[in-house]
């Protein structure tokens, strides 16, 4: 393999045939490429001057694509490789080893040796040191050059991005390079911070408690107009304080509010001090709302009542609950539980409401607590709908063998995160023993982007399979469903 007449053939390339808006794919990237690739390999223990030979030739071949134009220019330079390489002594095999080793330099890398990785870190490896400024400028104006990129804010964005998901294949490169790119990373953050500083909250405040006062008056017509006249039930706190209403004869105002109350306290430390005091609010108002509404007795048809009452309850509460507050207390209260027992939200709210319609049957009659559940079916499912609608959130399972491409799709075409699970694929009828490791990927989508999603998928790959399930529940976070915490 004669390297040195295929490095002074190249260079030459490179040098009077690049066009020169090609500011950072110069012949200078190259040349820097190719001695990074030598010192990370010399750091990593390659000894064999034939994988050095190979790597170096990968080097000064992987971005002479360029001078056909920087689209798919990986493939290129394999296409110019295999032309040239064999008037330089290079073999089929050796060839074959090079084009794999500059393919996997496209982004996103994709190394599958450690001549691999090594030339994918020498690639990018003014990430971590302090020509990263001065690389990323003139990588910047290229980019203005094609029209990929509008001004400096897009190109902060960008480079964020890309920093945030690049990670280094060899201990060499981590080593050297981690810290400075962490600083970089930073130092860009608080750049993009700058010029995007935040928006004043004042006109969301307003149309948050704009939401919450319609809401809650909903709520207090429901209440007053379907439930108390009737002798109904729901279920959760405002069910509890219906019951203990109607034992008692207490001012519902009152119980509701002092139910609701000790949540709101524990939810002030549990999941946020705006989210209290948009509670606080909301239940104070319903409080006087209550107090001040007459009964209306809009209907004596039980089957109206659970009905109607529970689904203008469930707008009330669900719009309370799109402006980052609460009416019920129940799901404090579930969280708070979750945290100190085995049980799920789910689990722990039945067996509440279970208490309530026991009580209701056993007090007021089997009929009223059967009606009351009905109630309690049609509000919840409201609410989900009022708070969810057509944007409920979908969990998609992914396995292609194209799964890097799809990597690059999620995560740069939707703005999706993706989790990556190592698996195999195979294990086919009567092809048992035919089977691969494979990246199995998962997101999170809404319903309005699962179309285009299966479309993109398809034309990558139309044998992917793709497994598409509803997300009911989510560990992990506090009430979920509630925006503005």
């Amino acid at each position: 393999m004669d390297y040195q007449s295929a490095y002074t053939f190249i260079i030459n390339k490179l040098t009077y045939e690049l066009r020169p808006e090609y500011k950072y794919h110069d012949c200078n990237h190259t040349q820097s490429v190719i001695e990074s690739a030598v010192l990370i390999a010399a750091s990593e223990g390659i000894t064999n001057e034939q994988d050095i030979t190979i790597l170096k030739t990968a080097a000064l071949f992987h971005d002479v694509g360029m001078i056909i134009g920087s689209e798919n220019h990986e493939a290129t330079s394999c296409q110019f490789a295999k032309k040239h390489l064999p008037e330089f002594g290079y073999g089929e095999a050796q060839i074959e080893q090079i084009c794999k080793m500059i393919m996997a330099t496209k982004v996103p890398q994709n190394p599958t040796n450690q001549l691999s990785e090594i030339l994918c870190d020498a690639d990018l490896y003014y990430l971590g040191t302090a020509d990263y400024y001065s690389r990323a400028q003139l990588l910047y104006e290229e980019f203005k050059t094609e029209n990929k990129i509008q001004n400096q804010e897009q190109w902060i964005d960008i480079q964020i991005r890309f920093l945030t998901a690049h990670n280094y294949f060899t201990n060499t490169a981590r080593k050297h390079g981690d810290n400075q790119k962490a600083k970089v990373l930073q130092n860009l953050r608080s750049k993009a911070t700058a010029s995007h500083p935040p928006k004043n909250n004042y006109f969301k405040n307003i149309s948050d408690i704009i939401l919450i006062i319609f809401g809650v008056s909903l709520a207090a017509l429901a209440l007053k107009g379907f439930f108390v006249p009737n002798h109904f039930f729901d279920g959760g706190i405002t069910g509890v304080s219906l019951l203990m209403h109607e034992l008692t004869h207490i001012n519902l105002a009152l119980v509701l509010f002092a139910f609701n109350l000790p949540f709101i306290i524990v939810s002030y430390f549990t999941v946020g001090k705006t989210f209290a005091y948009k509670t606080m609010f909301a239940a104070v108002l319903l409080g006087l709302l209550i107090t001040i509404m007459p009964d209306l007795k809009f209907t004596s048809d039980k089957l109206l009542v659970a009905i109607f009452g529970g689904v203008l309850l469930g707008v009330g509460v669900g719009i309370v609950m799109r402006a980052g507050s609460a009416l019920d207390g129940i799901e404090v209260l579930a969280m708070y539980t979750l945290k100190r027992t085995s049980f799920t939200i789910t689990e722990i709210i039945m067996a509440i409401n279970i208490c309530i319609f026991t009580i209701a049957a056993f007090k007021f009659g089997i009929e009223t607590a059967l009606y009351s559940m009905l109630t309690y079916f049609c509000a919840t499912r409201t609410i989900d709908y009022v708070i969810e609608g057509i944007q409920a959130y979908l969990g998609v399972t992914i396995v292609s063998s194209s799964s890097e491409e799809i990597k690059h799709l999620l995560v740069e075409n939707m703005r999706k995160g993706i989790t990556v699970y190592k698996g195999e694929r195979g294990y086919l009828p009567n092809q048992f023993d035919q089977h691969s490791e494979c990246d199995i990927l998962f997101t999170v989508i809404t319903r309005l982007e699962l179309r285009k999603l299966k479309n993109l998928i398809h034309e990558l790959d139309p044998q992917a399979f793709v497994y598409v399930s509803s997300i009911k529940e989510a560990a992990g976070g506090i009430l979920k469903r509630v925006s503005g915490h």
